[in-house]
């Protein structure tokens, strides 16, 4: 079959990550992928693992971007795919609009990730009218069900996102020149044990919740690491960030890394990871990734990050109402002489590819009612 997934850019993100890794998966099972974007620092490597990049401004949130139903719709019928894929809102609508047109028995299939929990409003509505609408997460199903009462239950398929068992295990350890570099960088970090808040600087990740409890754990023993870097737009907030870290004192206890490439080593390298994120994850990816190298996870029991801890590694879990019981958990934690981490079975590469696969190859033999 020959699909065609179209998303907005193709630079950073879990969206592109594994548009990427989609693309590779059905090369190398005898089928044709194309991607269209309006480009991005990934497209040498998409087209270096065999999949071709059409460029189109299809990632701009404005009226404008509506200029670009007729030039993908004309791509669409050259092109001929069995399978279109939109990941995101706006690339949805145009691709939503051009097939329209389309007679029905030319119009490929339509299939839709919902990749988060959307605001909801006619906007939204667009990624749930794909012939199969693919939710990250028990909760995402849970949130289309319960905003869009519309969408037949049947049309849902949950398919979680999943990492490389090859990559991320627990048997998984930095190089000897990784850590001499570490810890030259960074030498505060030393001796300690290390909490690590993976994720962008962002007010929604809960940085103040993650100074917090640090001020409440013994200061010779532990040491913050915030790993992740600042969008331009956040510089304010990172300086405010620092800012705070110097008023409480914590300024030679937290080490902010900046962006890093190699968070699968800091994730390996850390003793405990948190997921402080103020609002629900559709995921949980950092979580995902660390309770993989057997890092334990501390995180707050909602949406994505909720479910993982569920099945992976239950201890870990924390009533987002009750942030003053983290530290004794934390240390109850790494004070245990063994840790009972599940390997995150559902959640592999493998099992996220086959099941979109699998999803596609139905659609393309059951016919379900229109929207």
């Amino acid at each position: 079959m020959k699909v065609i997934q179209i998303l907005p850019e193709l630079n950073s993100g879990g969206v592109e990550r594994g548009t990427l890794e989609l693309g590779q998966y059905l090369n190398g099972h005898g089928h044709e992928s194309v991607v269209i974007s309006n480009g991005g620092q990934l497209v040498n490597q998409l087209e270096a693992e065999g999949s071709s990049h059409i460029t189109l401004p299809v990632h701009r949130k404005s009226l404008w971007s509506f200029r670009q139903v007729g030039p993908l719709r004309r791509v669409l019928i050259a092109e001929r795919p069995d399978i279109v894929h939109i990941r995101s809102r706006v690339p949805g609508w145009i691709t939503w609009l051009a097939l329209k047109k389309i007679p029905p028995k030319q119009r490929p299939r339509l299939i839709s990730t919902v990749h988060g929990f959307y605001s909801v409003n006619r906007y939204s509505t667009v990624m749930t009218k794909g012939d199969s609408v693919i939710c990250v997460s028990d909760s995402i199903k849970q949130y289309v069900l319960e905003n869009y009462p519309d969408v037949p239950e049947n049309c849902l398929k949950v398919v979680h996102r999943g990492v490389d068992p090859a990559q991320y295990n627990s048997d998984y350890r930095p190089s000897e020149e990784w850590l001499r570099q570490w810890e030259e960088a960074f030498p505060d970090t030393r001796g300690k044990k290390l909490l690590t808040l993976p994720g962008r600087i962002t007010r929604l990740k809960g940085h103040e919740d993650f100074l917090h409890i640090l001020q409440n754990l013994p200061a010779d023993t532990y040491h913050g690491i915030i790993a992740g870097g600042a969008h331009p737009r956040k510089e304010a907030y990172l300086n405010e960030l620092k800012a705070k870290v110097a008023e409480l004192g914590l300024s030679t206890r937290v080490t902010f890394t900046g962006h890093r490439s190699d968070l699968r080593d800091i994730l390996s390298h850390s003793d405990l990871v948190l997921s402080l994120s103020q609002t629900p994850e559709s995921f949980g990816r950092t979580t995902l990734e660390a309770l993989s190298l057997g890092t334990p996870v501390v995180g707050y029991d909602h949406g994505g990050v909720g479910e993982i801890l569920d099945t992976s590694f239950p201890s870990g879990r924390l009533n987002r109402q009750q942030l003053e019981k983290a530290p004794e958990k934390i240390i109850e934690i790494l004070s245990a002489n063994s840790l009972s981490i599940h390997a995150p079975e559902p959640y592999t590469l493998d099992n996220m590819l086959s099941g979109i696969l699998s999803l596609y190859q139905n659609n393309l033999t059951h016919i379900h009612p229109a929207k």
